[in-house]
């Protein structure tokens, strides 16, 4: 028997496979389910401070335009509970979460503003949070801002985020950073516990019959799991920060392969969101089974054994692999 328990953020985790933040975590049933299969930690889906912003903005208005309308207007107020004000819902489901499961329920916040974000950080920390996941979710669009002013932006956050509140805090990457390893380093400097790689972007589509924008979500696939094995090998060997693979995890091989790349946890989503929570049962068994076949005790054992340090062939992570993939596939026929 392989033991999978490993440790995260100073969590102490039953097992690496943890439910990824998606719509799943807003049925309590289905989390209770993952765990039940082995997952070892939940994050819940995304609050986004701007979707708050524009609730409360409707409910003023549904309010506002009532104003005068009659004599006893002024007395007037409908039952609150009809409105979805601030993070009140986000708070009470992480309350049932956290009676529910007995495993760390991390919070997921989407921020916009620095006083936004510390306010809502503080929020679900009084509610019971193990953790705090930040989405550093930003789309550059402004010709005059550097890239160097966006990174510093998000630095300061986290920085702020993490001095008010005592809870660890891990950072949610895109894959876009031209320095990625320096851009870690930074951030465990500022306070950040770990990061998790890769933050999969809402890429919209272009419908040709209606020429407007095609907005379907996407799920993943485990054809999207080598971008993140690459950086997990170099972060595994350049940080001392906890890694977590997001992305592209479907099968306990994917799951053995970001673990051998450094990974402390995998993220599972779009797989669960695909097969059911009870998937991470099947996920769980493929990783034990492939682990015990290689001889490894427990889990971490495996962690790191192919990162950029630790692999027969670290250069297979550099550049120089590229110009080998590419003349394989020339020697192969690929290129007419």
């Amino acid at each position: 028997m392989v033991d999978l328990s490993t440790s995260w953020l100073g969590l102490s985790l039953v097992s690496p496979l943890i439910v990824g933040a998606s719509p799943l975590s807003k049925d309590t049933d289905a989390v209770a389910a993952a765990v039940e299969a082995g997952a070892g930690a939940v994050i819940m889906y995304s609050l986004f401070e701007e979707q708050l912003a524009a609730e409360q903005m409707a409910a003023h208005r549904f309010l506002d335009i009532r104003t005068d309308s009659d004599a006893e207007a002024r007395t007037f107020m409908p039952d609150l509970d009809v409105f979805s004000l601030d993070a009140e819902p986000y708070v009470r489901q992480l309350e049932r979460l956290r009676k529910r499961v007995t495993i760390p329920v991390i919070a997921s916040l989407n921020g916009t503003t620095a006083g936004g974000w510390t306010r809502y950080a503080k929020t679900l920390e009084s509610a019971g949070a193990s953790a705090l996941e930040l989405n550093l979710y930003e789309i550059a669009t402004s010709a005059e801002e550097e890239g160097a002013e966006v990174e510093q932006r998000q630095l300061d956050l986290v920085e702020t985020i993490a001095r008010a509140v005592a809870i660890p805090v891990t950072v949610k990457l895109s894959p876009f950073y031209s320095a990625l390893p320096a851009f870690v380093r930074r951030l465990a400097g500022v306070g950040a516990r770990g990061v998790a790689v890769f933050n999969r972007f809402y890429q919209p589509d272009v419908d040709l019959d209606t020429l407007g924008v095609d907005r379907h979500l996407v799920l993943s696939t485990s054809s999207e799991l080598p971008l993140r094995l690459h950086a997990l090998a170099i972060l595994g060997a350049r940080s001392k920060l906890d890694l977590a693979c997001t992305g592209g995890v479907h099968t306990g091989r994917d799951a053995a392969k970001a673990i051998l790349c450094g990974a402390h946890v995998v993220q599972l989503a779009s797989a669960l969101l695909q097969h059911g929570p009870a998937h991470v049962a099947v996920v769980r068994a493929e990783l034990e089974a492939w682990l015990g076949e290689k001889g490894y005790r427990t889990s971490t054992e495996a962690r790191g054994v192919l990162n950029l340090d630790g692999a027969p062939d670290p250069e297979a992570w550099e550049r120089l692999n590229y110009t080998q993939i590419l003349a394989g596939w020339r020697s192969s026929g690929g290129v007419p």
